[in-house]
This record gives structure tokens, sequence and C-alpha cells, in this order.
């Protein structure tokens, strides 16, 4: 798209779009805030890049992981600002907040990080976006990953935070993988907050599942890692989506958090659409921290695509000839094509669904796999702890 320019520009003047957003850079979600901003403004940059006429001005306010102060910065911004399009927080708590807002506003809405389906068919939202992997999505993700294990491995363990968006997950894999030949051995609920795994642990050692699959929080799961070490319990393959999507996890773990798989939206290793262009920007800007792009920035640099195919498309910077493009275009973005159903959510099987796997501090892309450096066989079994 370089050159575009958006409709009314002209080479004498430049037009200025407004975008309101909040992260949580502080709270429970705050170890992915600074994730969430870097491929906020690295897309800003991009914007800016292949647009000569175009300024974007990104308000990103602190939502302390709450979903009320969340809707009071949203607010805030809007009150004293023009704003043209609204970006979301992280998380089916935090997302929800910021889309319900949007609704009332009638501003056009694109988030990540919120997997929850039943909140989007629930919502009746027009406003609200999200080219983000839902429950469906990752149970796709889930079975093609398990592929590339042997054919032995059926016996699967499932825990279950008591949230609506646990009970979705557990619900959905329970449903397909069952319906793909594998044995559900454990599903059983935890507490989200819970600060002691031993009960849970216990059952599944005694389950003797060979899949551990469960969506916690990353605090929660990196506290059910290190008491499944203590315990010297680990199954042959671990996903804990949203757990293990932050370099938290390896700054908490180490060793102990290896081989354990995300399903994150985007990983490193994925190509083409852009890939290439995030690869290297993030490189000049950051690259003295880690070798590739952690995966939330990858995430919301896709985000970041998909708003500027909008923007640079419409008739006009109206809400509606924004929400228009929304609702009707084909998007390429660095997790592939796809386009929105009628809830704002990918349409359903359009979405690529990546899976990461955490090796030697980095994360990696193990499904889809491709020529990337950052591509590699998914490691299974995972070792034991006294392999570690």
């Amino acid at each position: 798209m370089s050159g575009c320019s958006l409709p009314g520009s002209s080479s004498s003047s430049s037009d200025t779009i407004t975008i309101g957003s909040t992260i949580p850079e502080t709270g429970q979600f705050s170890s992915l805030g600074q994730d969430l901003r870097r491929g906020y403004e690295l897309g800003v940059q991009r914007i800016e890049e292949n647009n000569d006429d175009l300024e974007v001005e990104l308000i990103l306010q602190d939502d302390e992981s709450d979903p009320e102060v969340l809707r009071q910065q949203l607010q805030q911004i809007t009150s004293n600002n023009d704003v043209d399009m609204l970006w979301g927080s992280f998380s089916s708590l935090l997302v929800p907040a910021g889309s319900a807002f949007a609704e009332q506003e009638e501003i056009p809405f694109v988030a990540i990080a919120a997997s929850y389906e039943q909140n989007r068919i629930e919502a009746d939202a027009d406003w609200t976006f999200i080219p983000f992997p839902h429950s469906r999505d990752v149970v796709r993700g889930t079975l093609n990953t398990l592929e590339q294990a042997p054919e032995s491995a059926t016996d699967v363990a499932i825990w279950e935070p008591n949230s609506g968006w646990g009970e979705e997950m557990a619900a959905t894999w329970e449903e397909q993988l069952s319906n793909a030949g594998y044995e559900i051995v454990l599903r059983e609920r935890y507490s989200i907050g819970s600060s002691d795994f031993s009960s849970i642990i216990s059952q599944t050692a005694e389950s003797d599942p060979d899949i551990l699959l469960s969506n916690p929080t990353p605090n929660g799961g990196i506290t059910a890692m290190q008491q499944m070490e203590a315990a010297s319990y680990i199954p042959d393959f671990i996903q804990f989506v949203r757990a293990a999507d932050p370099f938290a996890w390896w700054s908490a773990l180490g060793e102990s958090g290896r081989s354990v798989c995300m399903c994150p939206g985007w990983v490193p290793g994925m190509t083409g659409n852009g890939n290439e262009a995030l690869y290297e920007t993030y490189q000049s800007e950051y690259g003295e921290e880690s070798e590739y792009p952690p995966v939330m920035v990858g995430a919301s640099y896709n985000l970041t695509q998909v708003a500027e195919q909008a923007l640079v498309n419409a008739d006009s910077i109206s809400p509606d000839a924004i929400q228009e493009q929304l609702q009707t275009r084909t998007f390429e973005t660095v997790t592939g094509e796809f386009g929105f159903d009628d809830v704002g959510r990918p349409k359903e099987g359009e979405l690529s669904v990546p899976t990461g796997q955490w090796s030697e501090g980095q994360q990696r892309l193990v499904s889809p796999q491709t020529e990337h450096p950052a591509s590699m066989d998914l490691k299974y079994p995972i070792d034991s702890w006294d392999e570690r």
C-alpha cells in the first residue's frame, strides 16, 4: 500500500487520524502492556511511512488491567479529542469493556487478545472487530499442532478456569478433540487467582494424560509450572493458552518453562503479508532485547494493518465509512488473510492459527511450519524435569 493516502488528502495538506487506546501497563496483565505498545507504535510508524499525507495521533493510557479504569480512560480520551478509531487492550476481561464503550459511542473498535466467542455472539455489536483467534480457532490450532505428535498420544487432560472463557475453551477442546479420536481423561475446574495447584496436579498425574490443555492467566500458569516441578510431574505436551504468551514466562521460569506451547495469534517464524518489514523494524528499534518480536508485538502489529487497510480504502474518515470497510474487506496481515463475520470474528476457517513453543528463551513457530529460521519441529515429548 505504499503511497496510498486517505480520501480527501492532498499533496499540500496533511490529514490527521486520531486513535485512542488503553493498554495494561500495571495490574495483572502488565507483562503484556509493553508488547502491545510496541506493536501499536511500530504500526503507526508504518502507516505514516506508507501514506505520505497522513499523520496518526495515537493516544495511549494505562487501564491498570481494570475494566472500570479502562472505561474511564476511554471516556477521557474521547471527551478531549475527536477520535476516529479505538484500539483494544488485552484479554477477554478488558476487551469487552472497550467494546461496550465503542458500541455506545459508535466508534470503530479493533482489538486483539480476546478469544471468548460467546461474548461476541451475545454482544450484538456493530462496531467491534477482533482479528485474533477465537476459541474455535484455538482448538483448530491445537489439532494442527498435535498432528506432529505420535499416534499414541491420545489421552488429554483439560484444566478449566472458572470463567466464561475458561468453560468455553474446555468445552470446545473436549468436543473437538473427542470428535478427532482423542480421549478426555480429565476435565477439572479450578479458581482463577488460585495459588495452590497441588490437588489438580495430583489428579492429573493419576489420570496420566499425554496432553495437558488450559488457558490460565500468566501468573496462574507460572505458578502451576513451578508446582508441577516441585511435584516432579510433567506430561508429554502442554499448551497454556494466554499464560505462556509474555516474556515474563521465561523470566520467571527459565528452563522450567521450556517447550510449553501457546496460541497467541502471531508467532516469530511467520512469513508474508508484511512479516519481513515487521522483523526489520523491530530489529532496528529493539533488537538488542530479543532476536525476534515477542508474540504480542506481532499480534498488535496485525491489528494496525487491519486499521490501515480499512482507513485508506474508506470513502471518508467518517465512522460509517470505516465501519463498512471493516465489515466487508478481506485483510492481509502478518497473521494471514481473512475477513470478519457478522459478530466481528475472523470468518471461520480463514484465520491462520499459529502455535508457538518456548525454546532456548525464544518463542518459536511449530505450526504451521515455514522455512523461516524461527520455525522448528514440535518438541514432543517435552523433557522431564531431571533433563532440564
